[in-house]
């Protein structure tokens, strides 16, 4: 499975967002940080907008910030939200499927499965799991620079937050 190009870069805005809170940021300035196109972040900015996850403002003293508290964005929302338009194999077209093998093929329900099995898991994920304490990536996408003291060596490569816990302990 591969996540398509607009999913990676909903998150990649929204973590954006979650490091600079109460900021307004530009789109710019995510495709900068982002290492994207101006266009295909303003694209998926507009369907977070749509969807209530950011809230934009127009003009000189505009741009966009969470609508949301990081808590109460789940990860798996968000990911069927962008992936949910293409389908993950033909069979599940029911308008371009051409495969012969339809009617008789058991895969479908195996993949099925699995995909539910994904989503499932990503929705114990918030915006808050990827970025809370998340000190590399405050590094990285955060407008101004943290405070001295607020991040030491050994929080850039932790793993925090509740599914982190479950990943590491099981259910």
């Amino acid at each position: 499975m591969r996540l398509t190009t607009r999913t990676n870069l909903a998150a990649r805005v929204l973590m954006f967002c979650a490091a600079n809170p109460g900021t307004q940021v530009r789109s710019a300035q995510i495709a900068a940080a982002c290492n994207a196109s101006a266009n295909h972040v303003a694209r998926v900015v507009q369907q977070l907008q749509s969807e209530g996850f950011l809230s934009t403002r127009r003009g000189r003293t505009g741009g966009l910030q969470l609508a949301r508290p990081p808590s109460a964005i789940s990860i798996g929302t968000v990911f069927r939200l962008f992936e949910t338009e293409i389908p993950f194999a033909e069979c599940f077209d029911p308008v371009a499927n051409t495969c012969p093998l339809t009617g008789t093929c058991r895969l479908k329900r195996y993949l099925t499965r699995a995909l539910d099995a994904f989503y499932q898991e990503l929705d114990r994920v918030t915006l808050d799991d990827l970025t809370q304490g998340n000190c590399g990536l405050d590094r990285l996408l955060a407008l101004s620079p943290a405070l001295p003291g607020a991040c030491d060596a050994s929080d850039l490569a932790s793993d925090r937050g509740p599914a982190a816990a479950v990943r590491r302990n099981g259910p």
